[in-house]
């Protein structure tokens, strides 16, 4: 089992003398020495799968992982362990104690498209940028374990004490509501576990054994929420690269790896620096970048996959320039070495740059794939039956009854749900209940009453058969029912109705097989809905096109070609994060983006881009110097004539010799 592994990974694994931090470079091996530990902990040390815990930050991580951990563990060996995002432990502890929070087992989750709507009420602003910081400012509140009263007494000026008020209001609603949000699933555990201390110590005694991946990426209140569950002693296996935390801008702190050392004297830390996916020269080059920053540890990666290819700096003309050369390069390139369009990648700083590579591939011919598009649960018809799951869920979700009973429509117009709305305020009871008491029939005539009271029964007759039979035969009636695929195509032409109907069906398939191999009635998966993303569960490698992505988003992942375009002073390192913190996480950033690449390199800039209607000059990034000259290859520049036609001899060689002749 651990035979395979170089020796700094086999004393990660072993070792269970106390608290230990695996400081992971990047490919170096992460996932391998969790899934070991946890096969280890299993086969060699007798621990029962059910108290021990991996915890990491993206469903798809967590999928991965699990059916890592699966081929190491035979039959059900790995029954009843807990792998998860730390989003969907927070909701199987919520689930399970939410009586002690004042909440029912089926309280909703609304997802940030709802949650944003009961704010924006609250606010009252046409601005969306208001929205969004009033939106931004709550979260970091509540990350940073604030309730609405100590927010209160923090507020620096009126603009604060007004976000403060609509703190307060928004969560009065979603208790009302029954209904919490995602930083919710953190907090209120946290929240609970700190007044709780039976819970929390029911909680310490079934997880005995933690393992977190990514640990860098933590927030204050998912480090405090590890610290209570670990316990004094810190039963845990930290997996973490600072070099690689590049989400403070969304609450990651960081400074949560240099914490364990604070908080737990007997801290073990074991450096992996031996990188399985790069040429040597492409982890010089990041080395060199990352050497710059203030680092947790000097780690210098290294590797024993060969030199590699020179790194490639390209001077461009302008962005369309770059675009048309990126085009150019990839095809030129995948020609030669009759690559797959899959081997490439194109990383960028920002989404705006997309648009002009688009633009580029599309003349070019060449298939592309964009990281980030639409999430599937963001479809409009994703979220039509989301909200019947989660009414059936919980009566009390206000949103979800909403949109319910007006989609498809059924005679129930807008005069109708607001004399409804005034009398559930009134009675201060929910929109659901509201249509069930004696004294509605005094607000809404017959004729208005009538149709919402059917929308009702035929709710809570749903509600009755959740409990007790599958998910997918509940899914087909409930579709029967509303007559849904009737409704779209009276609404949209054929082509969008039939797009959306067959969105609708991969759902519900999706969520019939899911109840079926995890045994959960349509009860619990309404619950879990919200936190999955559908489009992490397709295989896009299997796509034969490049990738474009943002550095962000292509974090985790590795491609044999890597173009990373836009490396410019005021684009990467970002012009509003120019010194101190912000300019180290920029160099994360690009630090990433280089390690991306297995085989081959390509950087490139601009002479000028530009910005709205005008064009600026622009400056080749720092980091560009910060890399060793003598390591890359210049082109875009006046090149010496003689060098020239010597490359350009070589590549007639090469395709001479590629067509055989």
């Amino acid at each position: 089992m651990l035979s395979d592994l170089n020796p700094p990974q086999r004393e990660a694994v072993k070792y269970l003398d106390g608290p230990l931090l695996v400081l992971a470079g990047a490919g170096s091996g992460k996932t391998r020495v969790i899934t070991r530990k946890i096969a280890y902990l299993v086969k060699e040390c007798g621990f029962n799968p059910r108290h021990i815990a991996a915890i990491t930050f993206t469903n798809k991580a967590a999928r991965e992982m699990r059916e890592r951990v699966g081929e190491l563990l035979d039959g059900g060996q790995a029954k009843g362990m807990t792998i998860s995002t730390f989003h969907s432990l927070g909701l199987s502890i919520l689930r399970q104690e939410a009586r002690h929070l004042g909440y029912k087992p089926r309280f909703s989750v609304l997802d940030a498209a709802d949650a944003q709507a009961i704010l924006s009420d609250i606010v009252k602003s046409p601005d969306k940028s208001s929205l969004r910081r009033a939106a931004a400012v709550i979260s970091n509140w509540k990350n940073a374990l604030l309730d609405p009263e100590a927010a209160m007494q923090q507020a620096g000026d009126e603009v604060e004490v007004q976000l403060a008020r609509a703190y307060l209001s928004y969560q009065t609603t979603l208790k009302a509501y029954q209904a919490m949000d995602f930083d919710d699933l953190i907090r209120l555990p946290l929240a609970l576990f700190q007044t709780e201390a039976e819970v929390l110590g029911r909680w310490q005694g079934r997880l005995r054994y933690l393992l977190v991946d990514e640990y860098q990426d933590t927030n204050g209140a998912q480090y405090a929420l590890m610290k209570l569950l670990a316990g004094p002693v810190g039963r845990f296996t930290a997996v973490g690269d600072d070099d690689q935390a590049i989400y403070g801008w969304r609450g990651a702190d960081v400074e949560n790896l240099r914490r364990l050392s604070e908080d737990y004297r007997r801290l073990k830390l074991i450096p992996l620096t031996q990188n399985y996916r790069s040429s040597q020269r492409i982890l010089e080059a990041a080395n060199r970048v990352i050497r710059h920053n203030s680092r947790l540890s000097d780690k210098n990666l290294w590797s024993e996959l060969g030199i590699g290819e020179p790194i490639q700096i390209v001077e461009c003309k302008d962005d369309r320039h770059e675009a048309e050369t990126v085009a150019t390069r990839i095809d030129g390139h995948r020609f030669q070495t009759r690559n797959r369009f899959s081997d490439y990648a194109v990383l960028y700083r920002g989404n705006h740059q997309a648009r002009v590579l688009e633009e580029a591939f599309r003349s070019a011919r060449i298939p592309y794939v964009l990281s980030g598009g639409q999430s599937f649960f963001d479809r409009a018809e994703i979220k039509d039956i989301t909200a019947y799951l989660r009414l059936i869920a919980n009566p009390d979700d206000d949103p979800a009854f909403i949109r319910a009973v007006t989609t498809p429509r059924r005679g129930i117009g807008p005069a109708s749900l607001e004399r409804l709305g005034h009398y559930s305020a009134d009675r201060h009871v929910s929109l659901f209940a509201a249509l069930f008491e004696a004294g509605v029939q005094a607000t809404l005539p017959a004729k208005q009453l009538q149709p919402l009271l059917e929308f009702g029964e035929f709710i809570n007759r749903l509600a009755l058969r959740a409990e007790r039979e599958p998910a997918g035969t509940l899914l087909q009636d409930l579709l029967a029912a509303t007559r849904y695929e009737t409704w779209l195509y009276d609404v949209e032409d054929d082509r969008v109705a039939r797009t959306r109907w067959e969105n609708v069906g991969e759902f519900v398939d999706w969520l019939t097989k899911k109840g079926a191999d995890e045994g959960k009635t349509l009860i619990e998966l309404s619950q879990t809905v919200a936190l999955m993303n559908l489009l992490e569960g397709r295989e896009d490698a299997e796509v034969n096109a490049v990738r474009l992505s943002t550095l962000h988003a292509a974090k985790g992942l590795e491609f044999p070609h890597v173009f990373l375009v836009g490396v410019e002073e005021e684009t990467l390192p970002h012009r509003e994060c120019l010194d101190g913190d912000r300019l180290e996480e920029e160099r994360r950033l690009m630090y990433v983006g280089i390690t991306r690449a297995r085989r081959g390199l390509t950087l490139t800039w601009c002479k000028r881009r530009k910005r709205g209607q005008d064009w600026l000059p622009c400056e080749p990034s720092r980091f560009l110097a910060e890399m060793d000259a003598g390591e890359v290859s210049r082109s875009g520049q006046p090149a010496d004539p003689e060098a020239a036609r010597a490359a350009g001899k070589q590549r007639l060689a090469d395709l001479k010799a590629m067509l055989g002749g």
